[in-house]
């Protein structure tokens, strides 16, 4: 929010849109009482919270995990509105979540939550008001169980009432790669606009699930070299390039990075301020600090992850002269295939993968040239620039629609 207060200031923003924006829309809470395998019932809190849906729907994933609150939850369905703004997609931004540990729960456990969990908020849900999709902890499973509990209680089946499903029942294809893949056309363009040739640029990546892991082969198909990439294990360095398919293959047998050969062990700290060209932090927060951010030595910071860089790092990096594609554009590739597997449910036509990559091409190039226009503009950094331009966005329409009374 204090990333919202600087935008909204630069913009002029009128003090009661100010106050409209800066306070969530709707925000539950809800006990889900679940019957667990030994008989017994247990009693979890859920959230879910609308911030803002003038622009249509609102978009936003589910969490499982022992550290979600309210607050949180707030925080990330404010992302969510920016994010989807910032690539003008036609929607307002939510999230949720439940306090559960899901690894301790049985896939039995799992959907029983996750059902009773749709049913406490399902007066909010609905392609036309409020459209969920995976989060921390949850996937393609937990999306068809959330769509089948909807779709029991409307009485006929409704695919657009969430997205990240399996392509089997209305999910899109190019979605599991979609956010790595955004994170490599934004660099791309990042390097474009630097004059820095894509052909050799190093890379190092922070985090090999599937944000990272898929963003690093793409860049490297790119003819990017990837010489980082760690996981909660640490990091491994390989001055002449990582074997990505061996990395992979090791990953796939062993769960983990742990034991991996193809490169020197470093910590995830040391792959921070490795010197190299472009630096993909794609796994947790808050890891470039205003304690380290002076000790990072790449030219452009992708952020594949949300909220990798504090605030108060953001300072540090302009006065290196950093580069950084904010979160909330460099990530955006995710909610971009999101909102086409939402138009294709509502359609009932689904495209090819090469058309799904061609749109999300297209969407991303055009945002970060957006962005970059705003940042030169107004001479500030593009993390600034994205903020403006969506929170601009969004005042917009709330300027145009004029307040309901």
């Amino acid at each position: 929010m204090s990333r919202f207060d600087r935008a909204a200031e630069l913009l002029d923003l009128e003090p009661g849109l100010y106050k409209v924006l800066r306070h969530p829309e709707k925000q539950i809470i809800v006990s889900v009482p679940t019957l667990m395998d030994n008989g017994e019932v247990e009693v979890f809190t859920g959230y879910r919270v609308l911030y803002n849906t003038s622009r249509g729907p609102a978009k936003g994933g589910i969490r499982f995990d022992l550290q979600v609150t309210l607050e949180e939850v707030k925080a990330l369905a404010a992302w969510m509105t920016w994010k989807c703004a910032v690539v003008n997609l036609p929607f307002g931004g939510s999230k949720g979540g439940v306090v559960c540990d899901p690894f301790k729960l049985s896939a039995g456990e799992l959907e029983r939550l996750t059902r009773r969990y749709t049913a406490g908020i399902i007066a909010t849900l609905g392609p036309d008001s409020d459209v969920p999709a995976p989060d921390v902890n949850t996937n393609e499973r937990v999306m068809a169980w959330v769509m089948d509990t909807y779709s029991m209680h409307m009485r006929h089946t409704v695919t657009a009432v969430v997205t990240g499903k399996p392509v089997e029942m209305g999910g899109s294809l190019g979605r599991r790669e979609a956010t790595g893949r955004g994170c490599m056309i934004v660099t791309k363009e990042a390097l474009k606009h630097l004059g820095m040739p894509v052909q050799g640029t190093t890379i190092a990546v922070q985090g090999f699930g599937n944000v990272g892991s898929i963003a690093a082969q793409l860049l490297q198909r790119e003819g990017c070299k990837i010489v980082a990439i760690s996981d909660k294990s640490g990091g491994y360095y390989n001055k002449g390039g990582i074997d990505l398919s061996a990395a992979l293959a090791h990953v796939k047998q062993h769960r983990g990075l742990e034991g991996f050969r193809g490169g020197d062990q470093i910590s995830n700290d040391d792959l921070l301020t490795l010197d190299v060209d472009v630096l993909l932090p794609a796994a947790l927060e808050n890891v470039i600090t205003s304690k380290n951010a002076s000790k990072v030595r790449a030219r452009v910071i992708c952020e594949g992850a949300n909220g990798p860089t504090t605030a108060g790092a953001d300072s540090v990096l302009d006065e290196k002269g950093i580069f950084v594609i904010p979160d909330i554009l460099a990530n955006a590739g995710g909610v971009t295939v999101s909102y086409f597997e939402w138009v294709q449910d509502r359609g009932g036509y689904f495209w090819d993968e090469a058309t799904v990559n061609n749109r999300l091409t297209e969407i991303m190039t055009r945002s970060f040239a957006d962005v970059l226009q705003l940042s030169r503009q107004h001479k500030v950094n593009m993390r600034t620039a994205a903020y403006m331009l969506s929170i601009s966005r969004v005042a917009t329409v709330h300027r145009l629609r004029g307040i309901y009374a």
